[in-house]
């Protein structure tokens, strides 16, 4: 029988204590597996509900108490229909288990790849749901710092599903303490600033979703080189073009809005609320010609590659741009693909 944490003085009430946590749950089977966690799909003996369950173990949370702390302030101060909710925490003696909404619809690019109609408007449509989401989030004072392809989940497999945002394993809360200075994201999505060493802002997650965009209308990545050094050098400089002839096709306005999400300067850099105004997410300048065949060929060419999943906090930059200790980890699980 599960029952909750008194008051610890450090606000832990909502972890709910269990000897056995498959005494509640029937697990079923491993979804995925992480650094230091593994994700199993478990049914809910009294409800009969299923739920992604996180297991994490205790030992290998020792000395990142506060990275999984931060994970579970934020999951539990934010509840939209474009992010994936956590459910329930409960803590064994020997694990903590956050029970998270299960989304079945799988990963973004393998359902467009498996499209044989995409265009611009189904980009858009996409689009305007991940800016929605990552928009309440600002407003709530939240920066995900770790928006890429790989976290956007459809809820279901039907063709009309919504698209949902996971993994906040990244996320920090502004004005929780330190500015944020630490370079963290996955390479190719990451901001300008992010990479200089700079403090940044909320903005880092505009840049991001910039390059979703641009990647979902081409296929390919705006910045791209085997050595890490170059591509880092080509994000700094903002250099991406909208080559020929694979944007021969998509519309000066789909352009002007990435460019306007990609802006070197997150000063000048366009804010959610400003995205969501643009014509081409809020009017109808997104064209409806069918482009899967050239998105898709080119998503299958250049994101079977693993260097794209991989997480980076304190990454090694090189040449110049100076060094700090290296320490990657694992993407996050994709639940039920």
């Amino acid at each position: 029988m599960a029952r909750e944490n008194g008051d610890t003085g450090r606000g832990e009430t909502w972890k709910k204590q269990v000897d056995d946590i498959k005494k509640i749950f029937d697990f079923k089977e491993v979804l995925g597996t992480g650094a230091f966690s593994e994700v199993v799909l478990a049914q809910e003996k009294l409800t009969g509900r299923m739920f992604a369950v996180k297991c994490i173990p205790k030992k290998a949370l020792k000395g990142k108490e506060s990275s999984i702390e931060n994970e579970i302030a934020v999951l539990r101060k934010i509840k939209h229909e474009n992010i994936v909710a956590l459910e329930d925490i409960y803590e064994s003696p020997d694990h903590l288990y956050l029970i998270m909404q299960l989304v079945s619809g799988g990963e973004l690019f393998d359902r467009i790849v498996e499209k044989g109609f995409y265009t611009e408007k189904d980009a858009s449509t996409l689009i305007r749901q991940v800016l929605d989401a990552v928009n309440y989030l600002h407003k709530m004072g939240i920066v995900h710092r770790d928006l890429k392809p790989e976290n956007l989940l459809y809820f279901n497999p039907q063709d009309e599903s919504k698209i949902m945002i996971s993994d906040f394993g990244l996320s920090k809360m502004e004005g929780s303490g330190d500015v944020m200075s630490t370079a963290c994201g996955t390479p190719g999505y990451v901001a300008p600033e992010v990479l200089a060493q700079k403090p940044y802002s909320k903005a880092v997650d505009c840049w991001s979703i910039g390059v979703i965009a641009y990647i979902l209308l081409c296929g390919y990545p705006p910045f791209y080189d085997e050595n890490d050094s170059k591509l880092f050098e080509q994000i700094l400089k903002a250099d991406y073009e909208f080559d020929a002839p694979y944007w021969d096709d998509i519309s000066d306005s789909a352009k002007d809005f990435i460019s306007s999400l990609m802006e070197k300067d997150p000063a000048k850099r366009f804010t959610c609320e400003q995205a969501l105004r643009h014509p081409w997410i809020a009017g109808d300048t997104a064209l409806c010609k069918n482009i899967h065949e050239s998105v898709s060929r080119q998503i299958r060419k250049n994101f079977a590659k693993s260097k794209w999943r991989v997480n980076f906090v304190y990454y090694t930059l090189f040449s110049g741009f100076g060094s700090v200790a290296a320490d990657c980890c694992t993407t996050p699980v994709q639940l039920l693909k």
